[in-house]
């Protein structure tokens, strides 16, 4: 098959042949008809992900049919449509038990703890607890949106960030993730402030319901911006990942107010300064959020055959695999808005 390969960090990938994969006992091959460019996949690209062995292929949002299945699978056959979310859980260890596949402590991660789906093809672990049926009349490309991104600001903004109709959030970075978030919490009856360094980010979340904006590249202090026009955050969101972001978040928030943070943030002493003398004065919420369990799927994709969230309005472009590796570069530069997804067999 033809995937996208890194032989060293922060170096220039390709695409070129290797060796199809085969299922696990417990496990899939599924040929990816879609799956999306995400900035978690530059950091792994970086180095920045201690799971990564090189060569590496990248790639964990991802929809498409399934090719294979293993011997002991029983609820899946090919030809099946399937989506997964990016933390595949083995469905035994104590939080899978309590229903929290999301922090399974023994979870693989395509494109990070093992290839990914910048690929023709891609092996999938323990099928019965992580595929995702997609439903019919669903665009493969639609589906890769929700296997990371939209489903974890579905669970950020909803099941963490216990979002009510009349709050105000601030979403904090407004590329694939923070979009979904400001679809999301918009659709919930709250009113959004979007925060981007972006016009075209920040016009693009005006399109998806945001009530006011905030361009962090003319504002000197985007966190006071936000107390301005909302009094303080009831919820706000970190969707980017850095420093800066992390504390406007909990800077913009009023008291008692609720900071998700989503975005992840590498550094190289793994921690990340945050303004904790603010969070103990307003007993602020500091909570974090790491994708959503497949078995918690369906109430969102309700919302999305009702009409209510329409994820495939986030993508902004197709490219061929062709197209990944010079894309997967420019993320470091330039994070993008929307959702841009790679389709291997075009």
């Amino acid at each position: 098959m033809r995937a996208v390969v890194f032989e060293r960090y922060g170096t220039p990938a390709e695409v070129r042949d290797v060796p199809d994969p085969e299922p696990a006992e417990h496990g899939v091959v599924v040929r990816v008809e879609a799956t999306g460019l995400c900035r978690s996949d530059w950091h792994g690209w970086m180095g920045h992900d201690p799971d990564i062995t090189l060569p590496h292929v990248p790639g964990h949002e991802l929809a498409g049919t399934v090719e294979a299945v293993g011997t002991r699978v029983t609820g899946w056959r090919p030809g099946d449509r399937v989506t997964v979310p990016f933390v595949c859980a083995c469905g035994s260890c104590p939080a899978c038990a309590a229903g929290d596949q999301q922090v399974c402590e023994r979870q693989t991660q395509p494109g990070f703890s093992h290839w990914g789906s910048f690929a023709e093809y891609v092996a999938l672990d323990h099928a019965e607890v992580n595929l995702v049926r997609v439903p019919d009349g669903m665009s493969f490309a639609t589906a890769a949106s929700l296997g990371c991104r939209f489903a974890t600001a579905f669970r950020a903004v909803v099941q963490q960030g216990r979002v009510a109709a009349g709050e105000w959030v601030a979403v904090h970075g407004c590329g694939g993730v923070g979009l979904s978030a400001v679809m999301i919490a918009a659709a919930s009856g709250a009113r959004v402030v979007a925060v981007d360094v972006s016009p075209k980010a920040l016009d693009l979340a005006r399109a998806f319901g945001a009530a006011a904006c905030v361009d962090a590249a003319s504002t000197a202090d985007p966190a006071a911006a936000v107390r301005e026009l909302t009094g303080g955050a009831h919820l706000s969101l970190d969707a980017l990942g850095s420093p800066a972001t992390c504390a406007a978040s909990v800077a913009g928030l009023r008291r008692r107010g609720r900071h998700v943070q989503v975005g992840l943030l590498p550094s190289a002493d793994g921690t990340t300064p945050v303004p904790m003398a603010r969070v103990i004065a307003l007993e602020l919420e500091i909570l974090g959020s790491h994708g959503m369990a497949a078995h918690t799927y369906q109430p969102m994709l309700e919302l999305v055959r009702a009409g209510v969230l329409r994820p495939d309005r986030l993508v902004t472009a197709a490219i061929p695999l062709a197209a990944a590796p010079s894309a997967l570069a420019a993320m470091g530069t330039a994070p993008g808005s929307g959702v841009t997804v790679i389709e291997p067999w075009s």
